[in-house]
């Protein structure tokens, strides 16, 4: 069960992100959006949609840096495996934390508010109670991590994250003494993957680079005679 879940199911996870990704695209461009409900309570999503996202982000990219990196980079530059995991528990808990409280803003919103309970799909509320689970889960991989900041945990990780992205055989085997928070966490993001073409997660595949290389822009005219009369 572990190779299989932690040196089959990546490759199951991320095949159907990349595949599903691109064929719903294709097939039902009009649904590659978040559908905003921000015309029916804007304050609380406002708040709570900045502190998830900037949070997520951080975490996103803290993980896509600090797993993907080849360590003889850090070696390079003279940043140790504990300088490294102090640095991913600091910046790491901070934005967990963020994240936490804006997802739980926005979660409490969306099942609260009568009119946007209505207009969210299964999907959406789903979607949204993993990543406050798997949220859940790596604030709580911090405490761990705090009983190995000399890093050598860390490497693990690393060594299994890379060893998925260039399809070493034994990738499983390099996690297969981590605590089981740590596995938790990893399934529950590897499913998180998995569904992602099926929600409205794909809008985060959605970098508006069109709108900075326009032409220019298009002046419509009216077909009026005689300007509209004032209110």
């Amino acid at each position: 069960m572990h190779n299989f879940l932690f040196g089959i199911y990546p490759y199951i996870a991320l095949s159907v992100l990349i595949i599903g990704s691109i064929a719903r695209y294709e097939r039902d461009p009009f649904t590659w959006k978040t559908s905003s409900s921000q015309l029916l309570r804007r304050r609380q999503l406002m708040l709570g949609s900045v502190l998830f996202h900037v949070g997520v982000l951080v975490i996103f990219f803290g993980h896509l840096v600090g797993l993907l990196t080849p360590i003889w980079i850090f070696d390079a530059l003279g940043i140790t495996h504990g300088a490294k995991q102090t640095l991913a528990v600091v910046a790491g808990g901070i934005a967990g934390v963020m994240a936490l409280i804006g997802g739980l803003m926005l979660f409490h919103r969306r099942i609260t508010d009568p009119r946007i309970r209505k207009t969210s799909s299964f999907a959406d509320i789903g979607i949204l109670a993993l990543l406050l689970a798997q949220l859940v889960l790596g604030i709580g991989t911090i405490f761990v991590s705090l009983e190995h900041l000399d890093g050598h945990e860390m490497t693990k990780f690393m060594a299994w994250a890379q060893g998925i992205f260039t399809f070493q055989s034994d990738a499983a085997s390099h996690i297969t003494n981590v605590a089981w928070i740590f596995k938790l966490h990893l399934v529950l993001g590897l499913t998180i993957f998995l569904v992602f073409p099926f929600t409205r997660l794909v809008h985060m595949l959605s970098v508006p680079v069109r709108y900075f290389l326009r032409p220019g822009y298009q002046i419509v005219r009216s077909r009026r005679t005689k300007p509209l009369s004032h209110r």
